[in-house]
């Protein structure tokens, strides 16, 4: 990627972040990019295109970044914190900002609410990886939807970066809630053969 690309990538979320999609323009991003606002349009064709692609790459060097600790991941209590992590470093960086604006700009549809679920699902895609591992032994997954349920942990970690902003101590709370429910399938994968057989028979009794 040439250098001028690059700029235009990185004006684009200085822009989002700071201004909110109303304040994306041709000419603020050339401006945060210190470029002609010409080059927008000749290497991107669009402000929709520049915008997904902006959004497109950073969550895929953020996906990148994290690859390692996912992979490290050996419980559902850890695979929290490390989301706590990144919520941290996320908020830091300006990108639930970013997010934020990218969500709502995408509640009428077209490229940019593709791209949107485009770069949320990397995230869901490293999260499934971990509960497949994680959950492959447990009773748990007699019932889980995995796929759903990463989606469920990525739906909730973005909830509560928006719920941050205006209550803090709520989302804490409700982070602590997760780690409570973790804490819980800890419980049960550590029973005992006996019970385990016991819980799964009646699991499947329950889900009939």
């Amino acid at each position: 990627m040439t250098d001028t690309k690059q700029r235009l990538l990185d004006g684009t979320l200085t822009v989002l972040g700071a201004q909110g999609i109303t304040g994306v323009s041709a000419r603020s991003i050339a401006a945060a990019a210190g470029v002609n606002q010409a080059l927008v349009f000749y290497h991107y064709g669009s402000l929709d295109v520049l915008l997904a692609t902006a959004c497109r790459e950073a969550t895929r060097d953020r996906v990148a970044a994290y690859a390692e600790r996912f992979e490290a991941v050996s419980s559902l209590r850890e695979l929290l914190r490390v989301g706590r992590d990144l919520h941290a470093a996320e908020l830091r960086a300006g990108n639930v900002s970013v997010l934020a604006q990218m969500l709502a700009a995408g509640q009428h549809g077209g490229r940019i609410a593709d791209t949107t679920a485009e770069a949320i699902q990397l995230w869901v895609d490293e999260i499934e990886k971990v509960l497949d591992r994680l959950l492959a032994d447990s009773p748990v997954a007699e019932i889980a939807d995995i796929p759903g349920l990463a989606r469920a942990v990525a739906a909730a970690f973005i909830g509560v970066e928006l719920y941050e902003g205006v209550n803090p101590e709520g989302a804490d709370r409700a982070l602590a809630s997760l780690d409570q429910l973790a804490v819980l399938v800890e419980v049960v994968d550590e029973l005992g053969p006996l019970a385990r057989r016991a819980l799964k028979s009646r699991i499947k009794k329950v889900t009939r």
